[in-house]
């Protein structure tokens, strides 16, 4: 067996050079739907957006490989009250019939906003 034969041409020591812009654009085309969002469904994106900087740091559990199912359960009703009670201040008030389609809207865009915000840092399990 030859020698040279082990060695890598020198484009193929970086097999994938193309990942990390492709997953820009992924992300880029994300943020572009997310701006096509109803009207309501956007300002509550914004308002959990703004809530979930406070979660946003190392160590924090929106970052663990597999999130507490209950944790992050319990965060989405956290950021769920805080948005009730700030539309009440808005005179905005979410009524009965109204709640539980809007708290399964907050869980699923509050979920949309870590896997966005995973995927960003690189601490995500799953890449584009």
């Amino acid at each position: 067996m030859n020698r040279y034969s082990k060695i890598l041409p020198f484009y193929m020591t970086y097999p994938m050079p193309l990942f990390y812009e492709e997953e820009d654009k992924a992300m880029r085309d994300l943020e572009y739907l997310q701006e096509m969002y109803p009207k309501e469904s956007r300002r509550y994106q914004q308002k959990i957006s703004r809530l979930l900087d406070r979660f946003d740091c190392d160590g924090s559990l929106i970052y663990d490989e597999y999130p507490d199912r209950l944790s992050i359960y319990k965060m989405a009703q956290d950021i769920t009250a805080v948005i009730r009670r700030e539309e009440k201040e808005a005179d905005r008030e979410i009524t009965a019939e109204e709640l539980p389609g809007i708290t399964e809207l907050i869980q699923v865009l509050m979920y949309n906003e870590i896997f966005k915000r995973r995927q960003a840092k690189g601490t995500g399990f799953l890449k584009f």
